[in-house]
């Protein structure tokens, strides 16, 4: 970083802004946007909707906002001696906030930033003392470079992924798995978890922090007495409310609506501590994290969001043809990822310090405002909101959660087809907006990697939104070259955990990113396959051990290649191989499930508590898909020397052992309710730990396994280099003449 003023010049500036800058516009404005929020949500008929469609569609707590619009709009009038004046003074105090004198730019690279790459080698040394530790072994034995990379994320889920995340996460560290871990990844209540466990009031116990949901979720996050007592009550107040005065009084662009109070309620109920006392200003922003995990002590939290980049209609041909053909007319996702240190994202492969997180950019550098200063970084409050924005979803992902009460409806077939006839018109449309946040790549024109869409230069900002609307699991951030995940455990609140195969949707992502090692296929089997298929795949997959496995591979190579010469023959004679009209393509489904059940890799009709995957790094020379990959049975299927990335996967499932709640049929654990009583937080944590009790062991088996695989391959290529050493010197010897020479005193006779 670098200081654009001097101190003395800024800390002028920073006193020089005062009640004169505080003027009537900006006060309009700010209730200018709170009127319209409140009015938006005030105009719907609630009662004109069946109540199951409400539900679903609309969280209930918005019905409860417009009131608590109104109080917001009194406490950020702006009038001179008000709150939000005090917040905006303070805002431009570069003793309060430095962060705002500090010059920043736009880092363009793929490569991870040079604060990561410190904080890997910090960690290092942190994981390979709790190795030693959690498997048993002597540290001075375990050579650094043996001990695997280990990432630990949740899903998205609301309060549910929220409390049963924390409970899983501390039977991890309760049993030394937790502090051999590097990365930790949410999505929306993941997110939560992630951001409270760094904050004061959990003090990097889960423990605590589970004990302090405890006490905070017993009320609702929009009931009206709680929420507006918070607004009345010094420091607190201040606090919660400073990010959204800095956000509309710094940028007249900026959209302020449903999102942002949403955040501000959920900060109310979770960062304000039990007694209700006061808020630590230091855990409100994401980059102040760095006290905790600067050194190496803790693992590097992910948070993660996604935006929606919706073509534009005049983008001509020439323009899209940048992007791959089956992309060119379709809205995708672009994944942005915060961590204490940048916030970034994969597909502009830029990104920018975390605490400028808020400030506009203009061509990769900071523009700064007329009083020489930028604004603070974005609180954690705003981002509260934006992790857990499932409500933004498209019409398309709304009706896909209406749908199943609507097929007893009268007509529902002719209603289905025609709105999946306009599936592509509506997963661009977003009835609720996603918050907005300054987007760092406007006007960087020729400045990013090629295949940029157009809409990134243009828009001043970025609206991001609940990265569940994409991947309810954040396994890409964990993908990303030079993060080296060796080990991926997966804790799965998700609300379809068994219709919705979150590990799959990755499959797609890692074949376009090249990636090498996932386990393609991972997670709950398809529903085509039969039981009579599924029974087997698994006999044929069924090996004691390396050698009979390598037999049964080479018998499935055979019978593939005797397959590929019949496909070969049937085209060249016009023939589909088909017989029903359909087309023969690469990875045609059909001929993926053949694929499957030759090589006997299928995975089984259900999954258990605990679940492991092995993926490979072998290249594939043949055509179609690589095959799925199985279920880990037994540890050396871990060891092959061509093993790849190993996922561990637990998804939240009934138990017998903890009776009186199901994931799938409790009411309380829905993703839109937000009241927890305490009793329902003990069972939803008791659920989450006897479900880690299950796969306890093989969880440690495998992190055993990988090591002693890590540490075989390092073996063999110490003994390989070795060899090309010996070998080096003794043609060096040949080529002096030493090898082969006689001793003093030799006369070089055949007795000698």
């Amino acid at each position: 970083m670098s200081l654009r003023k001097s101190q003395s010049a800024k800390t002028e500036a920073a006193h020089s802004v005062g009640p004169k800058e505080c003027k009537a516009d900006a006060s309009d404005r700010i209730a200018g946007k709170l009127s319209s929020t409140g009015g938006a949500l005030s105009s719907v008929e609630w009662g004109d909707l069946p109540s199951t469609l409400t539900n679903l569609i609309i969280p209930d707590w918005m019905r409860l906002l417009p009131a608590f619009l109104t109080k917001l709009q009194d406490e950020l009038s702006m009038a001179p001696g008000s709150l939000s004046e005090e917040i905006w003074r303070e805002a431009n105090d570069p003793e309060i906030n430095p962060e705002i004198i500090w010059d920043a730019s736009v880092r363009v690279s793929d490569d991870l930033c040079d604060e990561e790459k410190i904080f890997r080698r910090q960690r290092k040394r942190h994981t390979t003392r709790a190795l030693a530790k959690y498997l048993g072994i002597p540290e001075q034995e375990i050579h650094p470079d043996d001990v695997p990379t280990i990432a630990m994320c949740g899903s998205g889920g609301g309060l549910r992924a929220l409390v049963a995340g924390s409970s899983s996460y501390l039977s991890t560290q309760e049993d030394g798995l937790f502090d051999c871990i590097t990365y930790t990844a949410g999505v929306s209540g993941s997110c939560w978890l992630q951001s409270l466990y760094y904050t004061s009031i959990a003090g990097q116990s889960h423990h605590k922090l589970i004990e302090h949901l405890k006490h905070r979720l017993g009320v609702h996050i929009a009931f009206p007495p709680a929420a507006l007592a918070l607004l009345n009550s010094a420091p607190t107040n201040k606090y919660l409310l400073s990010g959204i005065v800095e956000k509309l009084k710094a940028s007249p662009q900026a959209d302020f609506g449903i999102v942002d109070v949403y955040g501000l309620l959920l900060a109310a109920r979770l960062l304000v501590p039990k007694g209700e006392l006061q808020v630590n200003d230091m855990d409100l922003k994401i980059s102040n994290q760095r006290r905790f995990i600067d050194g190496g002590s803790e693992p590097l939290p992910i948070y993660t969001a996604v935006r929606h980049e919706i073509p534009l209609e005049d983008q001509s041909e020439a323009a899209m043809a940048e992007r791959e053909a089956e992309s060119k007319k379709e809205a995708w996702f672009q994944w942005f990822e915060f961590t204490p240190y940048e916030f970034w994202c994969e597909e502009l492969q830029a990104g920018i310090p975390t605490w400028a997180v808020g400030r506009e950019f203009e061509r990769g550098r900071t523009k700064w405002r007329d009083n020489g200063l930028s604004i603070p970084e974005t609180r954690l409050p705003l981002m509260l909101g934006i992790w857990g924005s499932a409500f933004c979803a498209t019409l398309s992902h709304y009706y896909r959660e209406i749908r199943p009460i609507m097929t007893n409806l009268a007509g529902f077939g002719g209603i289905d087809e025609m709105i999946a006839e306009r599936d592509a018109d509506l997963i661009k449309v977003h009835p609720i907006d996603p918050a907005a946040i300054p987007n760092f790549a406007f006007s960087m024109h020729n400045l990013l990697p090629p295949g940029i869409p157009r809409s990134i230069f243009e828009q001043t900002h970025l609206k991001l939104m609940d990265a569940g609307m994409s991947n309810n699991l954040p396994v890409y951030p964990l993908l990303r070259p030079g993060r080296d995940v060796d080990i991926l455990i997966a804790f799965d609140a998700s609300a379809d955990v068994k219709t919705d195969n979150w590990l799959r949707v990755a499959d797609g992502y890692v074949r376009q990113r090249g990636i090498k090692g996932w386990p393609v296929g991972a997670g709950w089997p398809p529903p085509e396959e039969s039981p009579a298929e599924v029974a087997a795949d698994l006999d044929a997959a069924h090996a004691r051990t390396e050698e009979e496995t390598q037999a049964k591979m080479g018998e499935a190579e055979r019978a593939d290649a005797k397959a590929k010469a019949a496909d070969k023959t049937k085209e060249a004679g016009g023939d589909d191989g088909g017989g029903d009209g359909s087309t023969s393509r690469v990875g045609d489904d059909r001929h993926e499930s053949n694929w499957r059940r030759k090589k006997g890799r299928s995975a089984p009709r259900d999954l258990s508590y605990c679940n492991v995957w092995i993926g490979s790094t072998e290249e594939r020379t043949a055509s179609g898909e690589p095959p799925q990959s199985k279920l880990v049975e037994e540890d050396w299927e871990l060891m092959h020397p061509a093993a790849g990335i190993a996922v561990i996967y637990f998804p939240f499932l009934a138990n017998p052992r903890v009776p009186g709640i199901d994931p799938r049929q409790s009411d309380f654990l829905s993703t839109w309710n937000f009241v927890y009583t305490p009793e329902q937080v003990d069972k939803v944590v008791a659920l989450a730990r006897a479900n880690f009790d299950e796969g306890r062991e093989q969880t440690r088996r495998t992190v055993r396994a990988v090591y002693e695989r890590k540490k075989m391959l390092r073996e063999e290529r110490e003994r390989s280099e070795w060899e090309k050493v010996r070998e080096w010197r003794r043609r060096r010897k040949m080529r002096s003449g030493l090898m082969g020479r006689k001793g003093v005193g030799d006369h070089g006779d055949h007795f000698s």
